[in-house]
């Protein structure tokens, strides 16, 4: 456990934190006047690593050489010239500290952070995080990684092992009721594709392209089609010969594993891959996702394995591992009235999946294989593809 002070004068900031995986949306803007919620679960931290915040520069400002040293194998509009390692926590874990007025600027119905710390120690004044909270960014404070240091307060509680994470009750459904600012009616709401799923779609997308090849990819009947397959039969030629995906991971069939790509969930508390040799350990917070090489090939050859895993967050993975069966249907006779009445089905959402094209392009301008011609074409041609629904 850990608490942040304040750099300037040592002034304790936030409450008593434990470290968890950075969340793939966790720069996600989702959508035009959405609410979205608190970002982080109380009681926890995580790092950004890469740098984040203003100043930013153009991708023409930036010499050739750089982007590749920083880990960017594509053009991107903007680089951040802010420091690494932002720390961003729930609002509600924050202590001591105040807004600074000047600098409360938003795009449209709050906070976004953009003109830098609009929070300062309340004790010395030094600003100190970001509080975010303007329509479609999740609600978050980021702490600023020069303004504040980190002190241990007790013990670290060891990550739990893949089975132990199987016994609890972390998933995260594949729709959701969505808010949204509505003018004079008020708050408006319908029912959404989770914008979590489409978060983790978009990272996971980036590397079955990379990892494929341009190679069709097939992934498995249901709600795994539904997620991948529309955009896979967009972005990659038809016909055989083609690369199988299949969903692995704790309490999956050791079958699935043969696969020539694996959809695998990452630890939410380390980060780590899950990978067949970790199905009865604890996870180490070693693992890194990586991506396939870049590259055409005339035919399927075996995937390496450190190259085919593709990462899904945990309650991700799960929902499409395990799936909950779908409500009784009703029979002329009713039998299943009182239990429809009881627990109604949720409803749908009223469009097909779409992916989320930032976190998409986030992924894969970091993924070496963007460097391959047919991937940086796709990146150019987002418009069309969000255009045709597939984003």
């Amino acid at each position: 456990m850990f608490v942040f002070a304040c750099a300037g004068c040592g002034a304790r900031l936030t409450s008593p934190l434990s470290r968890v995986a950075l969340p793939v949306h966790a720069h996600q803007k989702y959508g035009n006047g959405i609410q979205l919620p608190v970002l982080m679960e109380p009681g926890t931290f995580a790092v950004e690593t890469e740098p984040s915040g203003p100043p930013w520069r153009r991708w023409e400002e930036i010499d050739p050489d750089e982007p590749a040293a920083r880990g960017i194998h594509a053009p991107v509009e903007f680089l951040s010239d802010g420091p690494p390692g932002a720390v961003v926590i729930a609002p509600g874990d924050v202590r001591a500290t105040r807004l600074i007025p000047e600098k409360a600027g938003g795009y449209c119905c709050g906070l976004d952070g953009a003109d830098g710390p609009n929070m300062a120690c309340e004790a010395c004044g030094l600003p100190v995080a970001s509080r975010i909270d303007d329509c479609s960014l999740w609600q978050a404070v980021w702490l600023a990684p020069n303004a504040v240091h980190r002190r241990r307060v007790g013990d670290d509680v060891p990550p739990l092992s893949w089975s132990e994470l199987m016994e609890t009750p972390l998933i995260t459904p594949p729709s959701e009721p969505i808010a949204a600012w509505g003018g004079r009616a008020g708050t408006t709401h319908w029912w959404s594709w989770s914008p979590q799923w489409e978060a983790a779609a978009g990272r996971a997308l980036a590397h079955l392209l990379a990892a494929s090849e341009r190679r069709p990819v097939a992934v498995p009947d249901g709600p795994t089609a539904e997620v991948f397959r529309r955009a896979l039969d967009a972005l990659l030629p038809a016909g055989p010969p083609e690369l199988r995906a299949a969903l692995a991971g704790p309490g999956r069939p050791a079958a699935d594993t043969d696969a020539d790509l694996l959809l695998v969930p990452v630890h939410p508390q380390t980060g780590e891959l899950w990978t067949p040799l970790s199905e009865n350990g604890r996870s180490s917070g070693t693992g890194t996702p990586r991506s396939g090489s870049s590259g055409a090939a005339a035919a399927p050859t075996p995937v390496a394995p450190a190259d085919r895993s593709v990462p899904l967050p945990f309650g991700v993975w799960r929902w499409l591992a395990f799936p909950e069966p779908s409500p009784p249907v009703p029979t002329s006779s009713g039998g299943h009235a009182e239990l429809l009445r009881d627990y109604p089905p949720e409803p749908r959402p009223l469009h097909p999946f779409r992916i989320d094209s930032g976190v998409f392009r986030h992924t894969l301008v970091r993924l070496p294989a963007a460097r391959s011609p047919w991937l940086r074409e796709i990146l150019a041609d987002l418009i069309h593809h969000m255009r045709t629904g597939v984003f």
